[in-house]
C-alpha cells in the first residue's frame, strides 16, 4: 500500500510510514490531519491482541489522533483503492482542522 501512499499530491496530505508516535510505531501516519493508519493481520485476532489494539486506539486518541484500522485482506485485494479512500479521508479531515 505504501507504494499508493507515498505518491505526492497537491491536493492531499502526505502520509508516512513506520512513524514513532509515543510508545507506538504507527504503519502510516498523516500529520496534516492527525491521522493513524493501521493495517490488521493476522496476528491482531490472536488472543490478547484485541485488548492491546484498544489500549493503544485510546492513547492515539487521547494525543488527538483518530485511528483507521484496515483489515490485511482489503488492502491485499485492492491498494490502490484503499489507498484512494484514506487520501480523501485525510484530505477532508485536514481542511476541517484550518
Amino acid at each position: 500500500m505504501w507504494k499508493f501512499l507515498r505518491v505526492r499530491d497537491e491536493r492531499s496530505p502526505a502520509f508516512r510510514r513506520q512513524h514513532p508516535i509515543g510508545p507506538y510505531i504507527l504503519d502510516f501516519y498523516c500529520a496534516a490531519a492527525s491521522l493513524a493508519v493501521e493495517v490488521d493481520g493476522y496476528s491482531h485476532g490472536v488472543e490478547g491482541a484485541e485488548a492491546h489494539d484498544i489500549r493503544r486506539d485510546a492513547w492515539l486518541r487521547s494525543h488527538g489522533l483518530e485511528v483507521v484500522r484496515i483489515a490485511a485482506v482489503s488492502v491485499m485485494s485492492d491498494p490502490p483503492a484503499v489507498a484512494d479512500g484514506l487520501r480523501t479521508l485525510a484530505r477532508q479531515r485536514a481542511e476541517g482542522r484550518q
